[in-house]
């Protein structure tokens, strides 16, 4: 059996990572098991760490299992994470928790629906009327 080299254990971390639908989260253990790393978190961490600035890998969706986002070596990069799930309507608490339970991705499971807010009075959608 062929031993993995870091750089196949990263391409099936980002292929995981790939999968995760906006507005959802994985923890960094989930993803290491879905790629068949099972018990190598940190390994996650590391081949995130190493994505190139500005790649299109939505990174900013895997937290850890509290819930919460990780310290970063570089200042700043934990509020511009928290700021690209809020972009996303991912919600936390005053603790600066995500609810795994309601915003936690389950593979297999399609992205909840965005319903559009509506107006107090006659339950019409804001926006554009049509003509």
């Amino acid at each position: 059996m062929k031993a993995t080299t870091g750089t196949d254990s990263y391409k099936r971390i980002y292929a995981v990572v790939r999968r995760i639908p906006h507005g959802r989260v994985a923890t960094y253990g989930q993803v290491a098991a879905l790629a068949g790393m099972a018990g190598r978190a940190r390994q996650v961490g590391y081949a995130l760490h190493a994505l190139p600035e500005g790649n299109a890998l939505p990174w900013h969706r895997v937290i850890n299992a509290r819930g919460e986002i990780s310290l970063r070596s570089e200042p700043g990069w934990e509020g511009f994470q928290r700021f690209l799930l809020e972009e996303e309507d991912v919600e936390f608490s005053l603790a600066g928790r995500v609810d795994l339970e309601r915003f936690g991705w389950q593979p297999g499971t399609r992205p909840r629906r965005r319903h559009r807010k509506t107006a107090a009075a006659g339950g019409k959608p804001f926006g554009r009327r049509r003509v």
